[in-house]
């Protein structure tokens, strides 16, 4: 399917048949055309932002993707995944884009497991120009509302930094970000935005474009920094990161990729491609999430936030609940099992033998990935998983995936699965 991201005034007046389009910034009279951050020009001139070109651009770019990824629904694709997207964007200076295509178009295969055709115009509307420009601040750190990302915080301002935490607007994590902000001293430079993604039809929502919004996001807010190659704190679990497939029927992106380490290094390529001085840095890359919490800086404020956290990736079908049986929520579990405090989150399920037999696919992915780990080696578990990683690195994130797999393990068998 073809899309178009594009200025009001560089949008054309006539759509190619099949195809579907989006304004940034300003609606369009066209009824059948979708909206992009309507309205946004505005609020960030009026916070004090005035991104550089490569930024700004960098900003429209993940926008587009988000928006095409939502647009174009998997079903309509001849195995009922995998898409064909031609994306046509138009930037302020498209030049470096269209040298740099061939990384965008990679780390978007790796990201969304989609074919992806770039197409990069001029005519994209211009960066705000605001008057503001921090000092006191050093780094940038995404903060979702998740675990990984309050011990982030938390670790990064006990040794010292002075962040800006990052948030994108959710209905149910808005107010823990802003509480977890405040507790780390970071709630006068806290950024929360909104893609404002609107079009009329169905939405795709598998979503694995989502983490390009908060990467812009993230380098949006470099720009308020006044030291020279920012640096970008990225929180996320090496074994999430990974997120080696459990099954065969797992495989690429039917698991997520928001912060697999081949994605990672593809779109820190594309930074430095375009001319965007940041740097992504990802502290826990070799960590399981047990071992983030049981090597947090602060215990007493993680004791205090961490079950108010949100993991789920099932949280808005259960009202906001989390479901106890997904992978993130076994993941969890078994973290703070790791860790040795009580879990006081609310689950619609508490025990993984009481999920029901309809609801137990997640949780026999787990225990057939655990039993292949134990009983063949973790090796013959991860397959080529790990192709893509250096001989330096290989045997740590080996290391990584046995060590939260035996975190799992012993959640199943306190539940009575294993």
């Amino acid at each position: 399917m073809k899309i178009i991201c594009s200025s009001i005034d560089a949008l054309p007046e006539s759509l190619p048949a099949g195809s579907r389009a989006f304004t940034f910034l300003e609606p369009s009279s066209q009824s059948d055309v979708g909206r992009i951050a309507y309205g946004w020009h505005r609020e960030l001139e009026n916070a004090g932002y005035a991104p550089s070109v490569p930024v700004w651009d960098f900003v429209l770019f993940c926008f587009a993707i988000y928006a095409a990824d939502v647009a174009v629904l998997r079903k309509g694709s001849a195995d009922g995944w995998t898409r064909q997207i031609e994306l046509k964007v138009t930037l302020n200076d498209p030049a470096p884009w269209e040298k740099s295509r061939n990384i965008a178009e990679n780390m978007l295969r790796v990201l969304t497991g989609d074919f992806w055709t770039l197409q990069f115009r001029s005519g994209g509307p211009t960066p705000p120009n605001g008057q503001r420009r921090l000092c006191d601040r050093d780094c940038v750190a995404l903060l979702s509302g998740g675990l990984d990302s309050l011990v982030g915080g938390i670790d990064a301002t006990a040794q010292g930094r002075r962040p800006i935490f990052v948030s994108q607007l959710a209905f149910e994590d808005s107010a823990r970000q802003i509480a977890y902000a405040n507790a780390l001293g970071g709630g006068g430079w806290h950024q929360q935005w909104s893609h404002k993604v609107v079009f009329g039809g169905r939405k795709e929502t598998s979503t694995r474009a989502r983490s390009m919004v908060f990467y812009g996001l993230a380098v949006l807010a470099t720009s308020l920094l006044a030291v020279s190659r920012p640096e970008i704190l990225v929180p996320e679990n090496g074994f999430i990161s990974l997120n080696p497939p459990l099954l065969p029927g797992r495989m690429a992106s039917l698991s997520t990729r928001t912060t697999h380490p081949l994605f990672m290094r593809l779109l820190q390529a594309l930074l430095d491609a375009v001319g965007i001085d940041a740097h992504l840095s990802m502290p826990y890359r070799f960590q399981t999430k047990g071992e983030m919490l049981q090597q947090c800086a602060d215990q007493v404020l993680l004791a205090k936030y961490g079950c108010d956290t949100t993991s789920c990736g099932r949280f808005r079908t259960y009202n906001r609940t989390h479901c106890g049986r997904c992978v993130p929520c076994m993941v969890r579990k078994a973290a703070v099992l790791h860790w040795g405090a009580a879990d006081t989150t609310t689950y619609r399920f508490s025990s993984l033998s009481a999920a029901g037999k309809t609801s137990a696919d997640d949780p026999m992915a787990v225990a057939c990935a655990v039993l292949a780990a134990e009983q063949r080696g973790v090796d013959s578990f991860l397959g080529a998983t790990l192709s893509f990683a250096s001989d330096a690195d290989r045997q740590h994130y080996r290391c990584v995936a046995e060590r939260g797999l035996a975190e799992l393990a012993v959640l199943l068998r306190r539940d009575g699965v294993l």
